[in-house]
Order: structure tokens, then C-alpha cells, then sequence
């Protein structure tokens, strides 16, 4: 009772505008309330707001759907190298999801090798002119958290630039963004696809 009493009166103690009364009795009068919890009220508030905040980033990291694939320029072999790189998570929620709920890309050649021939099927590089380049798959391999998928192309005779489209995951998660990192003709271009992007283009300038 006696505690309400003192609430009471900072609650309803006349205030005087001009020499800031209402200021101080509105400090005064959450000090008091926050000194009425108990330690563990606090400790326990700090803990939810700390799982919390772990959670909601976790939740967020975990929604950010991302693929990296290179298509590096080989002069050696005047080959096209493409090197698609998934996350291991997401390749195996992907082929359950694709194929069917025994779908085992951690353990099965068969599902990699028909998660392989599904990314094949959503990349494509075309030359300037918009004439397919035919890539050929050269082999799939499991490291750490990632799932690699690895094709190859003869370059054009007069590589001026590239068209690319990928949409591997795409079809399946709207949020999936596919990076491709073109390297070996200059400096290192880039090219995201996010949302309804379907073909983008690099230009090489002559070295």
C-alpha cells in the first residue's frame, strides 16, 4: 500500500509547465517503477531480447538464397569454364522440393547427378549474335557446405561479349538471387540476377 501511495502522488502531482515539474516527475516516477523490479525481472527481459534478436537474424541469414556461379576465360584452352556454386543447405532443400522428399544430395549420385542436369537446364551463355553456346557438363562435387556443378564451352572465335541467363532455384524460391562472376577478358564483371531478371549481358573491351 504503501508503494501505490508514492506512485500516486507522482502520478498526480500538479505540474508547473514553466519551471519543468512535469519533466521531473515523470523521471522521478519511472525510477521508481524501475527500481521496483526485481534483478531477475531484468536478467530474464535481457535474455528473451537477446534470443530474440539471435532468432530474428538467424530467420533472416537463413531466408537470403544465394548462388554463386564463375565463368572464367581459360587462354590455354580458349575454353569458357563455368563453375556454379550452391549452398549445401539450400541444394538439399531444393532437390526434395524438386524431385521428391527421398532426394539425398549428400549421400545419392543419382539426385546429384539429376540436380546437376536441372541447374544445366536453367544456364545458358550465348554469344553477341544470341547464338547459343553448347556447354557441356563435366562433373558435380560435394566440399564442405557447398555443392559445385561444373560446365564448359569453346569461346567464340571473336568474343566481343556474353549473354547469360540463369535461373536454377529461382523457379522454386522467388527470393533466390544467382550471382555470376565473369573473370579472364579484363577486369571482373558482374552480373545478379534478382526477381524477374531473365538475360544480362557483359562486354569485353579489347586488351
Amino acid at each position: 500500500m504503501k508503494t501505490k501511495s508514492k506512485l500516486h502522488s507522482f502520478f498526480f502531482k500538479k505540474t508547473d509547465k514553466k519551471n519543468g515539474t512535469f519533466a521531473v516527475t515523470l523521471a522521478a516516477t519511472l525510477s521508481l517503477v524501475t527500481s521496483m523490479l526485481p534483478t531477475s525481472y531484468w536478467l530474464a527481459s535481457a535474455s528473451v531480447l537477446g534470443l530474440s534478436t539471435l532468432s530474428s537474424s538467424n530467420a533472416h541469414a537463413h531466408q537470403q538464397k544465394m548462388a554463386i556461379t564463375t565463368v572464367l576465360f581459360n587462354p590455354r584452352t580458349n575454353n569458357l569454364e563455368v563453375m556454379h556454386r550452391f549452398d549445401l543447405h539450400d541444394a538439399e532443400h531444393a532437390v526434395k522440393e524438386i524431385f521428391s522428399g527421398d532426394a539425398d544430395i549428400m549421400k545419392s549420385d543419382k539426385t546429384q547427378a539429376e540436380f546437376a542436369k536441372y541447374v544445366a537446364e536453367r544456364f545458358a551463355i550465348y554469344s553477341m549474335n544470341k547464338t547459343e553456346l553448347p556447354l557441356a557438363f563435366i562433373g558435380t562435387e560435394l566440399e564442405g557446405k557447398h555443392f559445385w556443378v561444373y560446365q564448359e564451352t569453346s569461346a567464340p572465335a571473336e568474343l566481343e561479349g556474353l549473354y547469360i541467363q540463369h535461373n536454377a532455384l529461382r523457379d522454386i524460391w522467388h527470393k533466390q538471387t544467382n550471382t555470376i562472376n565473369i573473370e579472364g577478358k579484363g577486369d571482373i564483371q558482374t552480373l545478379t540476377f534478382t526477381d524477374n531478371t531473365e538475360l544480362l549481358s557483359v562486354k569485353f573491351t579489347h586488351q
